[in-house]
């Protein structure tokens, strides 16, 4: 392709420019050659003419297409040069906020100045185990590389990270330590990755230090070697360090700081510890004060300073030993601010003796005052013959101090470091190990001075490792691609390295200039002159005669010789350290005699740790008297060749920090800074080496997949991909030196792809017009018809519109006709109406008129007749009143002259000697009383006399005023009398009218009066019945909202106690997982001590060995004191002598829960006993009539004697087996002490069975003896006459009281129990009558006592419960009194208030208390139903012994034998077996059967039989064989699992089974609850004496278990598919395009590969897995279980891949994930299995898929997307629309303003920080109840089980 096609109009092109490096611009008209300029137009719309050096004939860079703009690697652009690499990263970082970019090898790490959600342990989980080119460029995809190599090759790795100070290299590194940490995992319980993480204070605290770019930057290098072991777990670390800037301990620019241990210390100085050190603020010292600010802005120095306290602590640093560092750093503060004065001769210093810190910094380090100040102002020189003491000027004693300063800190940090690398050193070996190198980058200032010098080279050393290895790769590359190898042309800096390194080179001359004793940086400055002038890489400055240029890799550096040769010395003169030798403080000491090893460790200069040592091939000479040890130049060219040494050797991995501004602004980008770093870091190199050859590779399927556009029809029959690659490219690309083909992949040139890329654009262009102009011709086409049809409608719509319009008109003029007739007609109507009315209305006021006159006369008359009336009567009224009134007065006056007459005849009287004396007798007590009575009477005697007198005036009055009307009255008699009479007869009538109204109106007002308080009584009952009914109501109205309060918060309770339940099974499931993986870390390091026991030699028996020996929570050596000592040597010699004294700790825990068993064993057997003594007294009852009958006598007797005498045997033997194994631990102790063998254990346990046998002859004998002599009792007892025995029960003193029958059979029973315990018979009388009479009355006697004591005990009970009632009721009475009285103050509604929440309390009360009750007696009554099940049960079996023991008397009653025929009887669902036999059950039914040989049988007959051995055993009441059959099976299905622990059928098939038996369990327990749906049948098979609920327990718990190893296996075997078939599969065929790719290759971008899947895959696999579990049985709910996890799994891991891959966030990724998710529901639904909740779980990825596919433009597309991506999160949102990347140039990125607005809208959100789905989350399983419809009578056992040693019962 020729200049002119590539530089045609509409062609983009990068200029240089001034302030953004590089500019975009397009041509607006096409190049031609020789044209001298090219005619541009800038993005801001502005005309360029941009001028060409035709000589060199320099075109502009190109630029890449859009499409290839933001990839995930530098090297996939076509256009390989400065201006596309940073333009990428520009785009990257601002636009997509991604930090992170590949180049080649090397990972470009942009510092964000921002916090980011991406390195949390869901991002390393996701990028653990993946290949780099799968996901996302980032630090975790380096160190998985790195590990994932060290892992596979078994080579050592190095991750190389440089950069700019304060661009990031030290989090970079830290988060490589965390990955590490995470992934490898720490193999010992010394974590030492916490280690290595803590060690970053305290290396911060004296490494780093504020300068003007960074405010933390580390001024030193260092390496960080992480071993690992075999299994590649970390088990230890090392770390060097490099080239420590020792000169800002003395010396700090403008506006920077010391290291921060210096400050740190100053602001803790006020602590009480740090008293002695004299500090105080860092602005009084002068090593710290010389940058100016002390302080850091957001930086807490005190703050800091605890934390690196906290980490010495960690690292085991002792506070001895911090104090005396801490000490040392003071005395460096301290020695810096010591005055030195200088003498009048200028040649000579001296120190004020009085100096403070002068005694300070002696005091601190514990050297003498006098020595230390004399040999800081001196100096001794040695010579050949003699020794001088020489004195030194103020500069040379400055200059010593500082070099004392600086050697005293360098010391002090190598101390720190080797201590650190002590902690985190280990014993274990190594096996390989990655190491972190953390170095500064290439540094260039104004002023540049011997630390630039060293870093530089450091640097050059470096860049030429990494060009070595680059051009490695791509060699190793071309050579497996076969492709032709030319050699590549690269920058080699082997020159400038020989300049430095090289003989009599620049660091040689430095070092002969230090040796000379006048050596100047002036000579060694013109001795680079003359020697190096005629290098390329030297120069020297035009403008100086100090200073030289070094031309370095990166850019020219100008160096300033002034201090070279000061720093290179590094002079600490002799005697100083002497002096810091003879210290009195150890460490001091130690600090520096460290010097005089003949293997130092790495030097201060560098401070590194002591792993690496230099070792000097000639005996160490004695230093001169002027240096202490060898230059710093020297030193450091040693470290650095042992560092190129150690990375040469392992594989580097690359990471390439950037700093994006100086302002440390988040998210800003200086393209001047960033293209000056990439420069400086080697990334555009490695861009330049890529370019010179096929940058450029595609994969043939790749390949054709993108570009099949291009490809003709008829080439396209061809099947074979390459052979259709090679000619497309033939017939494209004419130069064949453009492209090559290689094994795999297609190589381009630079610039080919562009090519390619517009060559399809062109194509799909011309297919989008065609497109285009058919779709807008059948639009037109479309629209037309639209249109005329439109028309026609219109047309026939109007014309009906006229017809209708003009029927209309006609049928309103119609209407309107009619309306005027009815119209008129009604106002004619109206009017004559409205007449006849009016003259209605005047006939009817007329004739009322007239009648109201006629009334209104007679009412006239009637009134004056009823005034008449009154009149009359008041007159005489009157008359009377006047009269009765002149009577009274008369009668008044009259009695008052007699009272008076009689008044004074008393007074005489009283005065009388006589009457005095009479008066007085017994009138002396009443002087007082009748004083008070005589002033009481006086009192009212004066009231009475001025009434009296009051009412004489009114009398009179009245008088005179009668005498005057009777005179007047008498004139007017002649005068007028009838004018006189009718004004009296008037008055009279006033008077009578107002007395009348008067009277009316106080009736009126009583009457009202009364009425209002009827009415108000009234009103008060209806209040108060209105008040009754509210209190009703409200009490209603309270119950109804109590009882919906009640249902509210029981339904909320219910809500919060699921809620609990589910996260409460959570926990418990992650606790049983936990369990599971300590209980196989547990069998693995059991399988290791079981192989190293196998080894010959010397071992020990750990002590702490955990009791779980049986793989259950149970102890397989049973415990219960019902045990068979049989069974029990039996097992502890099956189990063998380790595990017999391990077992002793679960014994003595279960001891407390056997003897409570045994006191209910023995209660039961006494009511068993007292039963048998009833049957027994029952059979006593009848005449014994021959000998045959008493032999039911005689079998009862044997039966209890040999029942005691087993229960003797059973208590000793119970004692035995103590005794034993105790001997046993004794013996285990000592063997294990002495190291013998088990012969005597085994001699021992012979020993026993011995004994145990010879006391079974023993007891048998005595058992028949005592037999026989019972039976001859008993035969003499019944021989006698039934006289005498009445004759004396009848002479006993309680004959005639009444005796209960269970007491008598206890009676009798005692005497039975008498009678055997006796073995001297000499006592009684010749038939024992007496002996046995005088026995009974014994127990007679003692049950009447113990019946007295029992009433009286239950008699005072009583009188005990009674008076606490009593009281109870008291104070019940009491509380009801004041609540009364309270009552009573309150108001009527609070009294209402108060009695309804006292009401509402009691009814609370009294409702608990029946809760209680209920309890109580459901709890009873379940307790007296399993007790009545245990009797019936014992009673049946009874009678069953009964009826065979008669069956056997019959039989011995014949004289012939005779042949029993057993009745065959059904088949009652138990199966029995021997003991001996349960190892080859558990080995035929669970070790070694497979699942494939029960495929025609019945689902969980495992499970089936199990319970039906247990159903036997607890038929028998075998305890010991139902726990030991339970234990076997339990870790026998554990050891199948954990041998098939990657076989789903087989994990599946005991889940089934495990589940199915634990159902059973609870199906046949005999609990209420789980029998609901059993039938008739089914009762029958319940277990009847145990309950086995804590097996139901372990049973669960071994459920969740094999259901999370289930849930494992099928996720290892889904989750290799999924991001193939979910992501990269094409299921639509032809949607998807491959973009470019550049060096790191997707591993599964070959479509033909093995690692390619599609979702057909997955359903298949699906399908399996369904089918399995359907065929083994598996609950149907456990069934949706696992796949609502499966699908929760490829939700997950879809989503994680998708927000970690750009390749995949297109609308074509979209579109196939729409399309498979609803292929997965199809197959939900199709199986049944959508109500599983499975899609639920899906929705994040759906709206994942969704939100690819929609538009994201407007404002209105932004809502749309927030309200329908309501699954993912915020960051979800924006990482997914900041990954959208187009696929071909047809389609738009999201803009940032479009993402800005999200980010707004959503900010409402609360969501989690966390970006991705914890993949590894499992919901909890529940296994509910599901009962088998099967009887266990109809299951049939196949004979392929071999189970032929089960019978069935």
């Amino acid at each position: 392709m020729s200049v002119g096609e590539l530089y045609s109009q509409c062609t983009r092109v990068w200029i240089p420019d001034p302030d953004e490096v590089w500019r975009s611009a397009e041509l607006t008209k096409d190049y031609k050659e020789g044209d001298k300029s090219l005619q541009l137009r800038l993005e801001d719309e502005t005309i360029l003419e941009y001028p060409i050096d035709v000589q060199r004939n320099q075109l502009p860079f190109l630029r890449n297409p859009d499409i290839l703009v933001g990839e995930n690697d530098l090297t996939a652009l076509s256009y390989l040069h400065e201006p596309a690499v940073l333009h990428n990263l520009k785009v990257r970082f601002l636009e997509s906020n991604h930090i992170y970019t590949y180049c080649g090898i090397v990972l470009v790490a942009i510092n964000p100045y921002e916090q980011l959600p991406i390195y949390g342990q869901d991002v390393i989980y996701a990028y653990s185990g993946q290949n780099m080119g799968d996901m996302d460029p980032h630090i975790f995809a380096v160190a998985e590389e790195a590990y994932k190599q060290m892992a596979r090759d078994e080579k050592n790795q190095s991750i190389i990270v440089s950069g700019e100070s304060g661009a990031g290299k030290t989090v970079s590194a830290k988060y490589a330590m965390r990955y590490f940490a995470t992934v490898g995992g720490s193999a010992s319980e010394t974590n030492i990755e916490e280690k290595v993480l803590a060690s970053s204070p305290i290396m911060e605290a004296i490494g780093n230090a504020k300068t003007t770019r960074n405010d933390n930057s580390s001024r030193f290098g260092k390496y960080i070697q992480i071993g690992f072991d075999k299994r590649y777990h970390i088990i230890g670390a090392n770390m060097r360090t490099y080239l420590l800037e020792k000169s800002r301990v003395v010396f700090q620019a403008d506006d920077e700081r010391n290291y921060h241990i210096f400050y740190q210390l100053c602001a803790a100085a006020g602590l009480p510890e740090f008293k002695e050190l004299a500090l105080t603020s860092a602005e009084d010292f002068f090593y710290t004060s010389q940058g100016g600010d002390t302080s850091i802005e957001g930086v807490d120095d005190a703050e800091d300073f605890e934390k690196t306290r906290q980490a010495f602590t960690l690292l085991g640093v002792r506070e001895s030993h911090q104090i005396s560092i801490f000490k040392i750093i003071a005395s460096i503060l301290h020695l810096g601010s010591v005055e030195i004065q200088a003498e009048r001769d200028g040649d000579s210093c001296s120190i004020s003796p009085q100096d403070e810190h002068l005694s300070n910094f002696c005091r601190l380090l514990g050297v003498e005052h006098s020595q230390m100040e004399h040999w800081l102002c001196h100096r001794k020189l040695v010579t050949t013959s003699e020794t001088y003491v020489k004195t030194m000027s103020l500069q040379q004693v400055i200059n010593a101090r500082n070099a004392l300063a600086k050697h005293i800190y360098a010391q002090l940090f190598s101390w720190i470091v080797e201590h650190i690398n002590k902690a985190l050193h280990t014993s274990l070996k190594q096996h390989s190990f990655i190491g972190v190198l953390d170095i500064y980058g290439f540094e260039t200032f104004e002023v540049n001075s011997f630390e630039q010098f060293c870093i530089n080279y450091a640097n050059e050393k470096l860049q030429q490792q990494f060009n070595s290895h680059v051009f490695k790769l791509e060699q190793e590359e071309y050579m497996k691609e076969q492709i032709p190898w030319t050699l590549i042309d690269f920058y080699d800096n082997q020159p400038c390295i020989d300049l430095i390194e090289a003989k009599l080179g620049i660091l040689d001359l430095l070092d002969e200039e230090c040796k000379v004793p006048k050596g100047t940086d002036q000579n060694w400055a013109q001795k680079l002159y003359d020697r190096h002038s005629s290098s390329q890489h030297f120069q020297k400055p035009r403008m100086s005669n100090t200073a030289f240029i070094i031309v370095h890799f990166a850019d020219k550096v100008e160096y300033l010789s002034d201090g070279f040769l000061e720093k290179n010395r590094d002079t600490v003169y002799e005697e100083q350290i002497n002096i810091l030798k003879a210290s009195k403080f150890p460490l001091v000491a130690d600090l520096f005699h460290d010097d005089k090893d003949p293997v130092p460790a790495t030097t201060s200069g560098k401070g590194s740790s002591s792993k690496i040592s230099i070792r000097s091939a000639r005996p160490p000479m004695k230093a001169s008297n002027k240096e202490h040890k060898k230059t710093v130049g020297h030193q450091f060219r040693t470290s650095l060749h042992l560092l190129m040494e150690t990375l040469n050797a392992t594989t580097p991995h690359y990471v390439r920090c950037i700093k994006p501004n100086d302002e440390k602004l988040p998210f800003h980008f200086d393209p001047k800074r960033a293209v000056q770093q990439l420069r400086a870091c080697g990334v555009l190199e490695t861009i330049r080496i890529s370019a010179a050859g096929y940058p450029s590779r595609w994969a043939y399927h790749d390949f054709f997949n993108r570009y099949r556009v291009l490809v003709k029809k008829r080439e396209l029959a061809n099947t074979d991909k390459k052979a259709i690659c090679r000619s497309v490219l033939e017939n494209l690309i004419k130069d064949p030196d453009k492209f090559q083909f290689g094994r795999t992949k297609i190589f381009f040139r630079a610039g080919q792809v562009a090519y390619l890329e517009k060559l399809r654009a062109d194509k799909f262009r011309t297919a989008t017009i065609m497109i285009q102009k058919t779709v807008r011709g059948w639009l037109q086409k479309v629209k037309y018809r639209r249109l005329k049809g439109a028309t026609l409608t219109l047309q026939r719509y109007c014309r009906g519109h006229l017809a209708r319009r003009l029927a209309e008109h006609l049928r309103r003029t119609r209407a309107a006709v009619v309306l005027q007739k009815h119209y008129r007609m009604q106002r004619a109507r109206q009017a004559y109406q409205r007449v006849r009315r009016a003259a209605i209305v005047i006939q009817a006021f007329t004739r009322a008129m007239f009648v109201r006159r006629t009334y209104r006369q007679v009412l006239m008359e009637h009134k004056a007749t009823t005034i008449q009336k009154h009149v009359r009567g008041w007159m005489a009224r009157r008359h009377f009143q006047r009269l009765r009134d002149a009577a009274i007065v008369i009668q008044c006056a009259f009695r008052m002259l007699k009272a008076r007459r009689e008044l004074k005849a008393l007074r005489i009287e009283a005065r009388s000697a006589e009457h005095l004396k009479r008066l007085n007798v017994g009138m002396e007590n009443k002087v007082v009383q009748l004083q008070r009575k005589i002033d009481e009477q006086n009192k009212e005697f004066k009231t009475l006399s001025e009434q009296l007198s009051v009412t004489t005036s009114t009398y009179t009055m009245e008088v005179e005023r009668l005498k005057k009307e009777l005179a007047h009255y008498q004139q007017s008699l002649g005068e007028d009398p009838s004018l006189s009479l009718q004004e009296e007869v008037e008055s009279l009538r006033t008077e009578l009218q107002r007395a009348h109204s008067e009277r009316k109106i106080l009736e009126d007002a009583h009457s009202r009066e009364k009425d209002e308080l009827r009415k108000r009584v009234t009103d008060l009952e209806q209040e108060n019945a209105l008040l009754k009914d509210e209190k009703e109501q409200l009490n209603n109205q309270i119950l109804c909202q109590s009882k919906d309060e009640f249902a509210q918060n029981s339904v909320k309770e219910n809500l919060l106690m699921k809620k609990e339940l589910e996260e409460e099974r959570s926990r418990y499931q992650n606790l049983v997982k936990e369990y599971s993986q300590l209980e196989q870390r547990y069998d693995n390091l059991r399988d290791e001590m079981t192989i190293i026991k196998q080894t010959p030699g010397h071992r020990r028996n750990p002590s702490n060995q955990s009791s779980l020996e049986s793989d259950s929570n149970y102890p397989s050596i049973s415990t219960s004191d019902i045990g068979d000592t049989e069974d029990a040597l039996q097992q502890v010699e099956e189990i063998g002598l380790e595990k017999a004294a391990m077992d002793m700790t679960v014994f003595l825990k279960l001891q407390k829960r056997v003897r409570e068993l045994e006191q209910e064993r023995k209660k039961l057997q006494v009511q068993l006993e007292k039963r048998e003594q009833q049957d027994s007294k029952k059979v006593q009852v009848e005449p014994p009539q021959t000998d045959i009958d008493l032999d039911p006598d005689a079998d009862l007797a044997y039966n209890s004697l040999k029942r005691q005498e087993l229960e003797s045997e059973n208590k000793k033997l119970k004692n035995d087996l103590n005794e034993l194994r105790k001997a046993v631990a004794d013996q285990a102790m000592q063997n294990n002490s002495s190291h013998g063998s088990p012969d005597s254990y085994s001699l021992l346990l012979n020993q026993l069975k011995l004994a145990h046998e010879e006391l079974e002859v023993r007891k048998e004998e005595v058992l028949i003896l005592r037999t026989q002599i019972v039976s001859a009792d008993q035969r003499r007892l019944a021989g006698r006459n039934a006289e005498p025995n009445i004759n004396a029960r009848s002479s006993w003193p309680n004959s005639e009281k009444h005796v209960d029958q269970e007491d008598a059979i206890e009676a009798y029973h005692g005497v039975c129990q008498t009678n055997s315990k006796t073995e001297d018979w000499g006592y009684l009388n010749e038939d024992g009558e007496l002996g046995l009479a005088y026995q009974g009355l014994k127990q007679v006697a003692r049950l009447l006592e113990a019946q007295l004591q029992a009433q009286s005990l239950e008699h005072e009970e009583e009188v005990e419960r009674l008076k606490s009632q009593l009281e109870a009721l008291k104070e019940e009475m009491d509380k009801q009194q004041q609540t009364f009285c309270q009552t009573l103050l309150l108001s009527p509604e609070a009294q209402v208030e108060f009695g309804i929440q006292q009401e509402i309390s009691r009814l609370t009360n009294e409702n608990l208390d029946l809760k209680e009750l209920v309890e109580k007696l459901e709890k009873n009554e379940r307790k007296l139903k399993k007790q009545l099940k245990i009797y019936m049960k014992k009673a049946q079996d009874l009678e069953a012994a009964q009826a065979l023991a008669q069956s056997e008397r019959k039989r011995h009653e014949l004289n012939r034998q005779v042949t029993v025929q057993r009745k065959e009887k059904d088949f009652q669902g138990m199966l029995e077996y021997h003991k001996e036999d349960e190892a080859l059950l558990i080995r035929n039914l669970v070790t070694d059967l497979k699942p494939q040989m029960l495929s025609g049988a019945v689902p969980c007959l495992p499970a089936y039989i199990l319970y039906m051995c247990i159903r036997h055993a607890d038929y028998t009441n075998d305890d010991l064989k139902v726990h030991s059959l339970l234990t076997s099976t339990i870790n026998g299905i554990k050891k199948v699992l954990k041998k098939h622990n990657d076989d789903f059928e087989m994990t599946s098939f005991w889940l089934s089974n495990t589940c199915r038996l634990l159902h059973c369990l609870k199906q046949y327990s005999g609990d209420e609850g789980f029998m609901t749906q059993n039938t008739a049948k089914q009762n029958e098979h319940c277990l009847k004496n145990f309950d086995l609920t804590e097996y139901r327990q372990v049973l669960s718990d071994l459920s969740i278990q094999i259901y999370q190893q289930l849930i494992k296996i099928a996720e290892g075997m889904l989750q290799p598919m999924i991001v193939s078939a979910m992501l990269e599969n094409e299921s639509i065929q032809g949607l998807s395009g491959v973009k470019p790719t550049g060096y790191r290759k997707r591993s599964s971008s070959m479509a033909d590969g093995d690692n390619s899947y599609c979702l057909e895959a997955i359903i298949r696999q699906m399908n399996a897995f369904h089918t399995v579990m359907c065929d083994q049985g598996l609950d149907p709910e456990i069934v949706l279980q696992v796949f609502k996890q499966l699908f929760y799994m490829i939700n997950a891991v879809t989503l994680n891949n998708l927000l970690l891959r750009k390749d995949v966030c297109s609308w074509s990724t979209g579109m196939q994930l729409r399309y498979n998710i609803s292929q997965l529901e199809e197959w939900l639904r199709g199986r049944n299995l959508h109500q599983s909740g499975a899609v639920q779980t899906m929705e994040p990825l759906i709206q994942a898929a969704q939100l690819l596919q929609l538009k994201k433009k407007t404002q209105e597309d932004a809502e749309a997307i927030c309200s329908l991506c309501t699954s993912l999160s915020t960051q979800q949102i924006v990482k997914i629309l900041n990954l959208y990347t187009p696929l071909n140039e047809f389609e738009e990125r999201v803009t940032v303003a479009f993402i800005r607005t999200i980010q707004a809208q959503l900010q409402e959100r609360n969501d989690p920080q966390q970006l991705l789905l914890d993949a590894k989350h499992m919901f909890p399983v529940v296994f509910p109840f599901n009962p088998s419809s099967l009887t266990m009578d109809s299951i049939h056992i196949p004979a392929c089980l071999n189970l032929e040693f089960l019978n069935e019962v």
